[in-house]
């Protein structure tokens, strides 16, 4: 809980669970290696996202059979991991946003009674 005073990082306090959504999202558009997928995370808004983070979660997903991935010749240097979505990742991003838009109605009411309050209407604080 942040103390008064101090300013809210909404970004900071995203969920952990939040990269997986973001990373089948990135796959399920095109598939793709490692780097871009970093790099895609951090124009997502994730910028939090960092490499050990992000190739634990994909190795999770491929384990669980929702990203398949295999090794590809480069020609201007090693070898590659290049990341695909399966059908049962297409499954679980639908399950995932599914409760993405249900969490953004439930922060939409929270904001919608905010502004409803006399605090709100008043720019004052309590």
């Amino acid at each position: 809980m942040e103390m008064p005073g101090e300013r809210f990082d909404l970004q900071a306090s995203l969920p952990r669970s939040y990269l997986g959504p973001c990373l089948l999202l990135l796959l399920a558009e095109d598939s793709s290696h490692g780097y871009e997928l970093l790099e895609q995370l951090r124009e997502l808004g994730l910028r939090i996202a960092e490499p050990g983070g992000m190739y634990r979660a994909l190795r999770s997903m491929d384990e669980d059979g929702l990203v398949r991935s295999w090794w590809e010749p480069s020609q201007s240097g090693p070898a590659r991991r290049l990341y695909v979505i399966t059908d049962e990742g297409r499954a679980a991003l639908n399950a995932w946003i599914a409760e993405i838009i249900d969490t953004r109605r439930r922060l939409d009411e929270l904001v919608r009674r905010h502004e409803g309050t006399s605090h709100h209407k008043r720019g004052s604080r309590p």
